[in-house]
């Protein structure tokens, strides 16, 4: 098994450097310039994947299929007009790359899994938390106001679509007043997985995944703030490199992080959900968790793994 070794004084040096907010804006500076080319390609690149996911799972179901499995007649028409929409979404990008003199990015292999329908429609309901929250992440990076206004519009379409799975798989169709904004690598860490190889002639993009982490199958089936759950590091471990320092998970919010102690245990670590405070962004619905050593900030120096994707049912 291999290990991940991070430094927690590291993190603790580059924290107390500055203020928090300050110590965000120059981490950004210093990262590699994206344009707009770039997020574009990365946003076809998420399209591409939904795109493809719904024509598989179209082909491989019936709609008695999914009758069977207890989703109305009305829900496969509709994810055949959701499947539809991926699918105009890829065109879309490609061709406003295109006239930007931009190489699109072509679809890539997958592997979904697709087993049954209830487990490709958990599956789908994850792929449209994501892609709200990549498009919410990007959305200040995107220099032009005629892409921004695009990629707004795509958005909206994609936080339709994830509450009505949501509605149809029983969860909270909009558990929170707010979205969870996700980071490019966060995005692609959440991507990779499903993506086996692309052309050789794709342009490269400036992300990278971190280290997957998923939440056990033996968690509580209803997780709630005060809920105890364990996060899987499948493969490999993370520790501090004093070997004792407190490693934390980070639960993502528009508002900031909300921090939670995590004790390591055989196959990962454990942790209690935290509730945020008064006036922030509550941790409810489909929450992102990454590993970090640092209780400040959540940079892409500071993770260590993740995310991981957890339901949090609204307390």
């Amino acid at each position: 098994m291999k290990s991940t070794i991070f430094s927690v004084a590291a993190f603790a040096a580059v924290a107390a450097a500055a203020p928090a907010k300050n110590n965000l804006l120059a981490v950004r500076q210093a990262a590699p310039a994206i344009t707009d080319g770039d997020i574009l390609n990365y946003a076809l690149t998420l399209e591409h994947l939904e795109d493809k996911f719904y024509r598989e799972v179209l082909d491989k179901f019936s709609e008695s299929d999914f009758e069977g499995a207890g989703f109305p007649a009305p829900f496969y028409a509709n994810l055949k007009t959701v499947s539809k929409d991926e699918s105009t979404h890829v065109s879309f990008l490609t061709a406003a790359l295109k006239a930007a003199g931009v190489t699109p990015v072509e679809e890539c292999t997958y592997d979904f899994g697709l087993t049954s329908v209830n487990m490709s429609i958990a599956t789908a309901s994850v792929l449209e938390g994501v892609g709200v929250s990549a498009y919410l992440g990007a959305a200040a990076d995107i220099m032009s106001k005629n892409y921004l206004t695009a990629a707004g519009s795509i958005l909206t379409v994609e936080s339709r679509h994830s509450a009505y799975i949501r509605d149809a798989l029983a969860q909270s169709p909009f558990p929170s007043p707010f979205d969870v904004p996700l980071k490019y690598n966060e995005v692609y860490t959440l991507a990779a997985p499903f993506i086996k190889s692309c052309p050789s002639t794709n342009p490269p993009l400036p992300v990278k995944a971190f280290p997957m982490l998923t939440a056990s199958p033996d968690n509580p089936k209803t997780v709630t703030s005060g809920t105890k759950i364990t996060l899987l590091t499948d493969g490999y471990t993370v520790k501090a490199a004093d070997g004792q320092s407190q490693i934390y998970a980070a639960f993502i919010t528009v508002t900031g992080p909300v921090f939670a102690e995590a004790t390591p245990v055989e196959g990962g670590f454990s942790l209690i959900v935290p509730t945020a405070d008064e006036g922030m962004a509550p941790i409810a619905g489909q929450m992102y968790v990454v590993l970090t050593g640092c209780n400040t900030v959540v940079t892409d120096e500071t993770t260590a793994a993740g995310p991981a994707v957890v339901e949090v049912t609204p307390s």
